[in-house]
């Protein structure tokens, strides 16, 4: 369950963790590693995506029922994977001891049976009551899902690990299961979300470094995507935060204000309307602050929107910020689909992929943002979103703008001439395979590899 989303070479969507994963085992991420993903549009449902498609948006119940029909396409992915792979792991969400959700598990133990699969149970030590999760969970679990449980792994310690020496004894002793390892807390790692914004990020202060450049997204409550702001966040001359609340009028300009994708637009527009952030960014506006949009954002830059299928929402039609002179229809069939595409300002080509149901038709005076040269790995000629005449709002459809070091460096360079800054060189940002080797290095100094190499072999 997540609104972080990926779209594979062949046009599917799946959780963007599932995809950085993949890449981290340098493996092209297909649909089969995330065969059913649910994105929540409201406190009470979901989008269901299916092997990469759209099904229909579900509440709880609904989805229950459903799940009957998954259960082959869960069984099939996994013979897939497993026909070509050595080895699978098989991701749980939340915890495998929710006696409410057990009759409808499809994603913890249901599958660790289906597969016959060990288990390692891991818990978080940083939020406290981690021996108690652990023997707790395992008592919870029956007698054959209990017998798949092979080790346990205890994440995110801080301090001297020697004092829990005697808890690991008393665990081992307990249960009669080994403790696979015990990882550290390591702060400021820079990994992707799964989900969720860290609260660190969210900020409403302007910051205190003047030679940073103030870039500030708005947390719509069904933010989706927000993994396109990571390589914005990793650049050194760039505070990013999220904003909690609209600031006052007459606190300091921002370089750039980002309205990020959603799940649910016409909610999320509406928001806007009665959380004062609309009047905010009309604000911003007026100041000629740089604002843009990226999906969701984008659609609400423009003028109106349409639901005639209620495709989104009950809502049939809202006024959206009029930024853009642009109108958006909301269709039945959403648009998955990887992309390549050049910047006509900045001379500059970039990768990225489009999620989205809305389709947007600009005025015939609207300039296009990017021109997409490549659909899907075919070569195509098209126009993506849409700019204002002085240049200073924009939107696209496009996910993953900002992760073109070129694009990305060329428009913060544009920010900073705006401040009177000098221009910063162009770097390619290799924070993510620096993450992934330290966290390899980590997962190799602290876990008992040959008790894993054990559970691999089935020998335990």
């Amino acid at each position: 369950m997540s609104n972080n989303s990926y779209v594979t070479s062949d046009g599917g969507e799946i959780g963007r963790a599932q995809a950085f994963q993949a890449a981290a085992c340098g493996i092209e991420p297909t649909v089969e590693m995330n065969p059913v993903l649910l994105k929540p549009s409201s406190d009470t449902g979901s989008q269901v995506v299916v092997l990469g498609k759209a099904v229909k948006v579900m509440r709880t119940r609904e989805y229950h029922q459903y799940q009957r029909e998954v259960v082959g396409v869960i069984q099939a992915s996994l013979e897939k994977l497993l026909r070509q792979y050595d080895i699978i792991v098989i991701e749980g969400a939340g915890s495998p001891a929710e006696l409410n959700l057990r009759p409808f598990d499809i994603v913890n133990m249901a599958v660790a049976r289906m597969a016959s699969s060990p288990v390692i149970l891991v818990g978080d030590i940083n939020l406290g009551g981690v021996f108690a999760w652990l023997v707790g969970t395992l008592e919870l679990l029956t007698i054959e899902e209990r017998s798949l449980v092979k080790a346990f792994l205890i994440n995110k310690f801080r301090g001297d690990i020697s004092l829990l020496d005697d808890g690991i004894t008393f665990l081992e002793t307990k249960t009669g299961k080994k403790v696979l390892g015990v990882l550290p807390y390591v702060a400021g790692l820079q990994l992707a979300e799964e989900e969720s914004v860290r609260e660190s990020r969210w900020r409403s202060s302007r910051p205190s470094d003047s030679d940073k450049l103030d870039v500030a997204v708005i947390p719509f409550p069904r933010l989706s995507n927000s993994t396109d702001f990571d390589s914005l966040e990793s650049e050194p001359d760039v505070r990013l935060r999220y904003l909690a609340k609209p600031p006052e009028p007459g606190e300091p300009l921002l370089d750039l204000l980002i309205l990020p994708g959603s799940k649910s637009t016409m909610a999320d527009l509406a928001y806007l309307q009665s959380s004062g952030f609309a009047q905010y960014i009309h604000w911003c506006h007026a100041a000629h602050v740089p604002i843009v949009g990226i999906c969701g954002g984008y659609q609400m830059l423009g003028k109106r929107l349409f639901d005639p299928q209620e495709v989104e929402s009950t809502t049939s039609t809202a006024e959206g910020l009029g930024l853009l002179d642009q109108v958006t229809t909301f269709a039945a069939e959403k648009k998955t689909v990887q992309v390549r595409a050049l910047s006509p300002d900045f001379c500059q080509e970039l990768a990225g992929y489009e999620i989205h149901m809305g389709r947007t038709q600009n005025a015939s005076h609207v300039r296009p943002m990017f021109h997409v040269i490549e659909e899907g790995g075919m070569p195509v000629s098209r126009l993506d979103g849409g700019r204002s005449e002085n240049g200073l709002v924009w939107g696209t459809y496009i996910h993953g703008v900002f992760d073109a070091p070129g694009f990305r460096r060329q428009l913060l360079n544009t920010l900073r001439e705006r401040r009177r800054l000098a221009p910063v060189r162009v770097e390619t940002n290799s924070s993510n395979d620096d993450s992934l080797d330290f966290l390899a290095g980590m997962v190799r100094e602290h876990l008992d590899l040959p008790l894993l190499q054990d559970l691999l072999d089935g020998a335990v």
